[in-house]
C-alpha cells in the first residue's frame, strides 16, 4: 500500500471541501485510512493503486459528489517528506504561517519564476525546487504581492498550503502503517 496525501485545488482561500462526506465517499471508493484535514481542501489515504490512478479517481469523487472541478494533486508520503526536506528556508519555519509550499502541475515556464521576483517586497523570497514553489511572506500571506501575483503569474496549477498545514498532513501520513 502506498500512503498518498491528496490536495485539492483551493479557490480564493481554502477549499471547502465537507470532511465527513470527502471521507466518506472516499472510503466508500475503496480507498484505506482515508483522514481528512480540517475544512482545507487535504485528505491522506493509502491505496494499492498507481498516483495516475488515485488521481483520476479522487478527482472524479470531487466533481460528482462536490461539484468540485479544479485541479487535484497526489503526492506520495516520500514526496511530501521531500517537500519538507528540500525546503530552502529553513529559518522561515521558525513562524510557519509566513512559509508556504504550493505543488505544482508541472515545471513553470522559464523566466516566470524570475517575473514573480519582481513583487518580492520586505524580505519576501520564491525559489522553485522540482515541482514545488516555496513562498517566505514575512508580512504575512494575505498582504504579500508576491503572493498576490503567485497563483497566475506561476503559470500551472498548484495547490499552496502554509507550512503549518504542510507538517500537519505529514503527520497523518506518518501515522498510516
Amino acid at each position: 500500500m502506498t500512503v498518498y496525501i491528496i490536495l485539492f485545488r483551493g479557490v480564493g482561500g481554502a477549499t471547502q471541501l465537507p470532511t465527513k462526506p470527502l471521507r466518506e465517499a472516499l472510503t466508500a471508493a475503496g480507498f484505506k485510512d482515508v483522514a481528512t484535514y480540517i475544512n482545507s481542501g487535504n485528505a491522506v489515504l493509502s491505496s494499492r493503486k498507481s498516483a495516475a490512478s488515485v488521481t483520476t479517481d479522487v478527482a472524479k469523487i470531487a466533481r460528482q459528489e462536490f461539484g468540485f472541478d479544479k485541479a487535484v494533486h497526489v503526492v506520495t508520503r516520500e514526496e511530501w517528506a521531500d517537500l519538507i526536506a528540500s525546503n530552502p528556508f529553513p529559518k522561515a519555519v521558525e513562524v510557519p504561517k509566513f512559509l508556504h509550499a504550493a505543488v505544482l502541475a508541472e515545471t513553470p515556464e522559464e523566466g516566470r519564476v524570475e517575473a514573480l521576483r519582481a513583487f518580492a517586497k520586505g524580505g519576501e523570497r520564491i525559489e522553485v525546487v522540482g515541482k514545488v514553489a516555496y513562498l517566505h511572506t514575512p508580512n504575512g500571506f494575505g498582504t504579500s504581492k508576491l503572493a498576490e501575483k503567485f497563483d497566475k503569474g506561476i503559470g500551472v496549477p498548484n495547490t499552496a498550503r502554509n507550512w503549518n498545514t504542510v507538517i500537519a498532513l505529514a503527520k497523518m501520513a506518518d501515522a498510516i502503517k
